[in-house]
C-alpha cells in the first residue's frame, strides 16, 4: 500500500528541531522525521525501515552548513528563497543527492524557505564537513539541480483535456529521474517514470487530486516502494499538477 499524506496532516504533527542552534521545523510525511540537526553516533539502532519524508522550514538568513548523508534524498524548495550552494533555488526548484556525496551550504532568504527532504530509506542524521570527512565512504558521487520548474496555473489546468508528462530530470542509467504530470479534471492517470528505479514520491504542486478516496491538495504527498503498483490518481475539479520522483534501483533487491 501507498504512503499518502495531506499537507493538512503532515502541519498538524509540525515540531521544532535545533539544526545547529537555529530552531527550524518538520512536518513529517513518511516515516519519521530527525529528531536531531545533526549524526550521533549509535542512532543507527532507530533505523524503523521505512522511507523518511518530510517537510522543512528554515528560518530567515540561516545557513545549513555543507554535509552528507548515507543515502540518496531529493529536496523539493516549495516557497520562500534559497541558495543551493552558490546557485539560487527558487520555487519549484529540485535538487537530487546521492549517497555520501556532500552538497550545500543551504542558505535561506530574508523570508526563510520550506523544501521537502524526500528519502525511500531512514537516514541516521546529517554529517557535517568538515568535521565527518573520515565517515564519508568512497564511490561515486552525483547531484543534480534543476531550477525554475515551471507549473501551470489552476486557471491552465481546469482547461486540460488529456494529461501530459514532461521531464525534469530526464531517466538516467540507475533509474534516478522526474516528471511533471499535469492532469485535467476528473481524469484518472497512472503516474509512471519510462524506466525503472528505485520509489517514487508524488507531491502536489497545484490543485488537488484523489488518492486511495483521500483529497490530497497542494504539498500532499503519497510514496510507493518499488514493487508496489503504480501510484493512480484522479484530477480535483480544477485538476492538478503533480511531480513524480524516482529513486535509483540500487534499492531494488
Amino acid at each position: 500500500m501507498p504512503y499518502i499524506t495531506s499537507a493538512e496532516k503532515a502541519r498538524s504533527e509540525r515540531k521544532a528541531i535545533d539544526v545547529l542552534g537555529q530552531e527550524y521545523f518538520l512536518s513529517p510525511y513518511v516515516g519519521s522525521a530527525p529528531k536531531r540537526g545533526h549524526y550521533v553516533p549509535g542512532n543507527e539502532k532507530n533505523d524503523d525501515g521505512l522511507p523518511q519524508g518530510f517537510l522543512v522550514e528554515q528560518p530567515p538568513n540561516s545557513i545549513t552548513r555543507p554535509h552528507f548523508h548515507n543515502h540518496e534524498q531529493f529536496q523539493l524548495f516549495v516557497e520562500g528563497s534559497a541558495h543551493m550552494g552558490k546557485k539560487a533555488a527558487p520555487p519549484f526548484s529540485l535538487h537530487y543527492v546521492k549517497g555520501h556525496t556532500p552538497y550545500g551550504p543551504i542558505t535561506a532568504g530574508p523570508d526563510g524557505v520550506k523544501y521537502f527532504t524526500l528519502r525511500a530509506r531512514w537516514d541516521t542524521g546529517a554529517k557535517y564537513m568538515p568535521e565527518s570527512r573520515d565517515l564519508l565512504e568512497k564511490g561515486s558521487k552525483k547531484h543534480k539541480m534543476v531550477v525554475d520548474i515551471c507549473v501551470p496555473e489552476l486557471s491552465e489546468l481546469a482547461q486540460l483535456n488529456e494529461f501530459s508528462r514532461s521531464e525534469v530530470i530526464p531517466v538516467d542509467s540507475e533509474g534516478i529521474g522526474a516528471y511533471l504530470y499535469c492532469i485535467p479534471p476528473e481524469i484518472s492517470v497512472d503516474l509512471t517514470v519510462p524506466s525503472a528505479g528505485g520509489g517514487q514520491y508524488g507531491i502536489v504542486l497545484n490543485g488537488c487530486v484523489i488518492s486511495s478516496d483521500q483529497k490530497l491538495g497542494k504539498l500532499s504527498g503519497v510514496y510507493r516502494n518499488h514493487d508496489e503498483d503504480e501510484l493512480q490518481v484522479e484530477g480535483g475539479t480544477q485538476g492538478a499538477a503533480v511531480l513524480l520522483m524516482q529513486f535509483s534501483d540500487d534499492l531494488v533487491s
